[in-house]
């Protein structure tokens, strides 16, 4: 291959991935907008091509929905941190949990209403949010080992699920969607939550 048939290639090789990441930004501004279910045509317009050309780049639309929604949680990865250790104070790491999972679900918004509404249906999806939720849940299970290891292990294990529920996405967007709480309140009643369940009453 010439110089220039490589250059010709290479810049196929760009406008393709171009034209593939507009169309998957296209989508995760729909679902931000509150679209979650757009249309190929919808799609289309926004990312400014035809409802045809988005096949050019994707096999169909469920492979282009697991593309943006592993590309948001890229984006939103950072948010996981917490920023308390075992060590330290009840309240300090319960501030720090909750400040944590309400910027994490914050970003995460209808693109984590989409992967919850798709997981059933498409087995990658459901495998990266297992996944995730076991991540979620052995952080839980870290940050508060000394008040689990102070009780009966049948015990430890009720309370670990108690708290990995409240804190769950599932949990947050019930206070923000169905109980039409804003985001400080939301994550006020969190917290209190979480304090409610480690209290010396509960673990003891």
């Amino acid at each position: 291959m010439s110089a220039t048939d490589r250059d010709e290639a290479d810049g196929r090789h760009l406008r393709r991935q171009r034209n593939r990441e507009a169309v998957v930004d296209a989508l995760l501004t729909l679902y931000g907008e509150g679209n979650l279910d757009p249309s190929s045509a919808e799609i289309a317009e926004r990312a400014g091509s035809s409802p045809r050309s988005l096949f050019r780049y994707f096999d169909d639309v469920d492979d282009l929905c697991g593309e943006a929604i592993r590309r948001h949680e890229e984006r939103i990865r950072r948010h996981v941190t917490v920023g308390a250790g075992p060590d330290d104070p009840l309240d300090d790491r319960v501030a720090a949990l909750v400040a944590s999972r309400v910027a994490l679900y914050e970003a995460a918004g209808a693109v984590g209403q989409v992967a919850r509404m798709r997981a059933p249906f498409q087995p990658l999806i459901a495998a990266e949010l297992a996944q995730g939720r076991t991540f979620l849940r052995n952080q839980v299970r870290r940050l508060f080992a000394r008040e689990l290891a102070a009780i009966e292990p049948s015990r430890a294990d009720a309370l670990l699920s108690a708290l990995d529920v409240a804190t769950s996405f599932e949990s947050y967007w019930l206070m923000r969607q169905a109980q039409g709480h804003g985001r400080a309140r939301a994550g006020h009643v969190l917290e209190s939550m979480v304090h409610a369940l480690l209290t010396p009453a509960q673990v003891h």
